[in-house]
């Protein structure tokens, strides 16, 4: 699955260099290995404090390698007051553009350019948010003595969201750098307030505040950034094959009529995940402690959830359910059915044959550019489906989660990660999954968002953490009636018949 985006919150804290005009390096490792490189820049000019962050990864998907480049670009006062942001990633075959810039009157005009598509909007500035520069010169105010808590208010510039930060300085330490030299460094814990399940980054700062280490999860692995020589960043990649490392076993083989049928998982997850999983009006989560969870996948209950939030209906950078290309394509494909639910089906299954090309090269592509390639894998399916169903006035979200495979990739019987799409039709949020062609109860859901892409890596960050002890049939914990045989699809009270 996709591992881009989830790195840029770790770059917005990943700033070293001591001096004006001046270009430093890191070396980027998962688990221990080489996976890419990452260059800073930092100028003192007419501007003000420029810094430039240009991270290139290289990882594996099934053999099929996936080369990522995201550059973040802030400018600042030197006093660290916001004066511009910019940021661009190739998750896709289109390079994806974030541009903002401060005018006279305080507010920031802000473009947005995904798959093609630009809008520009108005920003106003989050009150005591900051950039790079501002968040390292709030470091150097609160100091270094061991104890000492803050919370800071850190700017994302590709969300244009901001996250409260709470910051522990844990104490000096002696690090080992990669070009075998030592450094003392000050260790500061950096945790996401209020989030629940978010696990911390630790960073590790000179006396000037300049990050020269930096660890956090990223999708079941463990990210490490350090600082080194330009030619220690550029060494060779080694390859991680990040959608294998990603794959659960499944402690039993489950045939079709299995999956036609409401089942029951017994799960432990390992690092301290508070609660990975999500309650849907298809779901129902039960904590057991110490980690172990029962999940229960069924027939979708009416009110079981909350009703649709405005991010369900409106369009996004990358849905872009408002684009009068998606709007005539849902409505010819849709023609003359008479309810939603007709609806989903019958855009479900031409979607399902209109993405013909699979792309395990493509890292996230939005609707729009979708549209165009046909091509892509589960995130692209869930994406552009969404899309053609809010153009139809559907409140829909993209489910993240894992879903059971025989066989991908060389492994046999595993859930493999996984995206879908939800509609709110009839009172009840239901699945449609035009990836897989279906949807059954081997789809075990992690997040739900509105089809951007950090939405979609969040959810997965217990990826390399779950195990699956148990799964069984559970027809009678669920208050409808079982499948009445049509071939291995969900229908009952839900009203969601083959195809979904």
């Amino acid at each position: 699955m996709r591992r881009c985006l989830v790195v840029l919150a770790v770059l917005s804290c990943l700033v070293a260099a001591p001096a004006s005009a001046e270009r430093r390096w890191m070396t980027v490792l998962l688990d221990g290995r080489k996976v890419g490189s990452l260059q800073i820049d930092r100028d003192l000019g007419d501007e003000g404090v420029t810094t430039t962050q240009t991270l290139d990864l290289r990882l594996t998907r099934i053999k099929t390698p996936l080369q990522l480049r995201t550059t973040v670009k802030t400018v600042e006062s030197p006093e660290g007051a916001p004066l511009a942001f910019y940021a661009s990633s190739n998750m896709s075959s289109k390079e994806n553009l974030v541009e903002g810039r401060v005018r006279p009157d305080g507010a920031f005009q802000v473009a947005n350019t995904v798959g093609g598509q630009s809008k520009v909007n108005l920003l106003i500035w989050p009150s005591g948010a900051s950039l790079v520069e501002g968040q390292r010169l709030a470091t150097l105010a609160h100091g270094f003595k061991p104890g000492t808590t803050y919370q800071v208010r850190n700017f994302d510039s590709v969300k244009q969201q901001v996250a409260n930060v709470q910051v522990d300085v844990i104490g000096d330490e002696i690090i080992e750098m990669p070009d075998q030299s030592r450094e003392t460094l000050h260790h500061l814990r950096q945790s996401l307030v209020n989030v629940e399940g978010a696990h911390p980054v630790d960073v590790w700062v000179n006396d000037q505040g300049y990050v020269r280490r930096g660890i956090s999860p990223l999708l079941g692995f463990r990210l490490e950034m350090a600082s080194c020589s330009e030619s220690c960043a550029k060494a060779p990649d080694q390859d991680v094959d990040v959608l294998r490392a990603a794959m659960i076993d499944s402690p039993r083989p489950l045939t079709p009529n299995f999956r036609a049928a409401p089942m029951r998982y017994t799960i432990t997850v390992k690092g301290g995940f508070p609660h990975p999983f999500v309650d849907t009006d298809e779901q129902h989560v039960t904590s057991l402690g110490d980690g172990t969870f029962v999940v229960d996948v069924g027939f979708a209950r009416r009110g079981k959830e909350s009703v649709p939030s405005g991010d369900d209906t409106a369009p996004s950078p990358w849905v872009q359910s408002d684009s009068p290309r998606v709007v005539e394509l849902a409505r010819s494909v849709v023609g003359d059915a008479r309810n939603d639910l007709q609806r989903m089906r019958r855009l479900r299954a031409w979607l399902s044959d209109y993405i013909d090309r699979k792309g395990l090269d493509v890292g996230y592509a939005s609707a729009l550019e979708t549209l165009d390639s046909r091509t892509g894998d589960c995130t692209e399916h869930a994406v552009l489906l969404t899309a053609l169903a809010r153009s139809l006035g559907i409140p829909a979200r993209v489910v993240t989660g894992v879903v059971y495979v025989d066989r991908l990739g060389g492994a046999s019987r595993v859930f493999v990660p996984h995206a879908w799409s939800q509609a709110f039709v009839d009172g009840r949020w239901i699945s449609f999954d035009s990836a897989q062609r279906r949807f059954d109860s081997t789809h075990i859901a992690l997040g739900t968002g509105n089809g951007d892409p950090w939405r979609f890596f969040a959810a997965m960050s217990t990826l390399g953490h779950i195990r699956i002890d148990r799964a069984v049939p559970a027809s009678t914990i669920f208050d409808l009636p079982p499948p009445s045989g049509d071939g291995g699809s969900f229908v009952g009270a839900a009203g969601s018949g083959p195809g979904r």
